[in-house]
């Protein structure tokens, strides 16, 4: 190799583009872990509903370090996308010395299942999360979804259906349930159930849901005793039961 001016000549090119890397590097490195250009404020984009600024600061310990240029926006991120009430969260760098968190925090509409702990977002997404502490004692009013696993969009949106259909009448629905034979039950805000059954299309659920409602003035609202149970299963009709009857199969149909 000695003996080869070319190679010799091309590795001391190598060596010397090689060492001005390094020494351009090193301003760079040294300005990424000096105190230089620190972060001194961290600002909601938006006031909180649910996320308490506690929350916030514990999930970011230790997840800000580094200066304005060298703290990862990315990890941030991800720590608060971990907190059970925030959906999305978006991080940024406002220089000079700022940090700007942006979240949009889960949209409860209705309970999931039976735990307590358990939502159903606008979008039908299920997640875990304890109940909220919301101002002066509020509470959710919020119906109550219950299913197999990855139904919640389809009850949601099932739930929104009946929702309209029976605010005609002045019903309100508080609880939808669909079995594991994919019969769906609904219980009204008055403890009125209603058994919707399968959807089947010669006579589509809500076909039978609007029968009920043209019939409710009449023949339902004012009934003695009050009917605790319809069964809206049959294909022509329903049946009334008062509380603690027995219902038969609608008209053939297994739940």
């Amino acid at each position: 190799m000695w003996r080869q001016p070319r190679l010799l000549n091309l590795l001391a090119d190598m060596l010397f583009a090689a060492g001005w890397a390094m020494l351009l590097a090193l301003p760079v490195i040294a300005l990424l872990r000096t105190p230089f250009a620190p972060v001194r404020v961290v600002q909601l984009a938006a006031p909180l509903r649910f996320v308490a600024v506690r929350e916030l600061e514990e999930a970011l310990a230790g997840r800000l370090r580094g200066n304005f240029f060298s703290l990862s926006a990315e990890n941030a991120r991800e720590a608060l996308e971990r907190l059970p009430w925030v959906r999305r969260a978006r991080v940024r760098r406002v220089w000079p010395d700022r940090l700007e968190i942006m979240l949009e925090e889960q949209e409860a509409s209705a309970h999931w299942g039976d735990s307590g702990s358990e939502w159903v977002n606008i979008y039908g997404e299920v997640f875990a999360a304890n109940p909220p502490n919301l101002p002066e004692g509020g509470k959710f009013s919020l119906p109550r979804l219950k299913g197999p696993p990855d139904s919640a969009a389809f009850l949601l949106r099932r739930y929104g259906e009946c929702a309209r259909l029976l605010a005609r009448v002045s019903l309100q629905p508080a609880a939808l349930t669909l079995s594991a034979r994919q019969a769906l039950e609904m219980e009204l805000a008055n403890k009125m159930k209603l058994k919707l059954g399968r959807e089947r299309e010669r006579s589509p659920l809500i076909w039978r849901l609007q029968r009920f409602i043209d019939l409710y003035p009449s023949v339902v609202a004012n009934r003695t005793p009050p009917a605790r149970i319809v069964d809206l299963r049959y294909p022509r009709g329903f049946a009334l039961y008062p509380a603690g009857a027995r219902t038969t199969n609608g008209g053939g149909e297994d739940e």
